[in-house]
């Protein structure tokens, strides 16, 4: 028996004008629904607390991560996919179904830096793929102790990826936290919207999916 799909619901903004500006404070944000409920499957390191809310106006699809941190962990060598991957970040993934054939992934560091490419089965990427400029629009912004990324993606696009079928968008949503060891390295505490149920960390799978459903 295949297991029910967690679902988020994406509420619809029509006549209301949604900006944009890294910082997540459009009073507009307040229509949508609040998602907490991430976890950290393979550690029991606290994954520290973020909040996921995601709009649509039938343009555009908008999201929002606002995540407690007060140790960010940048690498800024250079503006390389590797520099991003050694970054914490946020990050949602998006899937025509459940054979992953192919996926869809965009990374997104605390400085807004995008890693964007195109997955298919076993973990094979193709990082020359990168979404279209036009239809992807990312803001971030670091507090005291938290950082914001949102940002929107035009239905246009994911129509055109085969990623929306009645109204609904498989995603998955997640997180990237690296913690210093105590030989001055940085891992990775990986956290999730939804449990894949894998011995070590893996969200390159299809038990790692939920679905987002636009609400008309």
């Amino acid at each position: 028996m295949i297991p029910e799909m967690k679902e988020y619901e994406v509420h619809l903004i029509e006549n209301k004008q949604l900006t944009i500006s890294g910082n997540g404070d459009d009073i507009v944000w307040d229509n949508a629904r609040i998602l907490t409920d991430f976890c950290s499957p393979w550690s029991n390191k606290k994954g520290t607390e973020i909040t996921f809310k995601a709009l649509w106006d039938r343009e555009k699809l908008f999201f929002n991560f606002t995540v407690l941190d007060t140790e960010i962990h940048i690498e800024k060598k250079d503006d390389s996919f590797e520099s991003i991957g050694n970054s914490d970040r946020v990050e949602l993934f998006f899937r025509t179904d459940d054979a992953l054939n192919p996926y869809y992934c965009l990374e997104i560091d605390t400085s807004g830096r995008v890693m964007d490419f195109i997955a298919y089965p076993n973990k094979n990427f193709d990082f020359n793929w990168n979404w279209p400029k036009n239809d992807l629009v990312v803001k971030s912004s670091v507090k005291t102790n938290s950082f914001i990324v949102e940002g929107s993606i035009s239905i246009e696009s994911l129509k055109s990826f085969n990623l929306i079928k009645n109204n609904r968008i498989e995603t998955g949503v997640f997180r990237a936290k690296y913690i210093k060891t105590q030989n001055e390295c940085f891992e990775p505490n990986w956290i999730t919207w939804v449990n894949p149920n894998t011995e070590t960390p893996n969200f390159h799978i299809a038990s790692s999916f939920g679905v987002f459903i636009l609400r008309e």
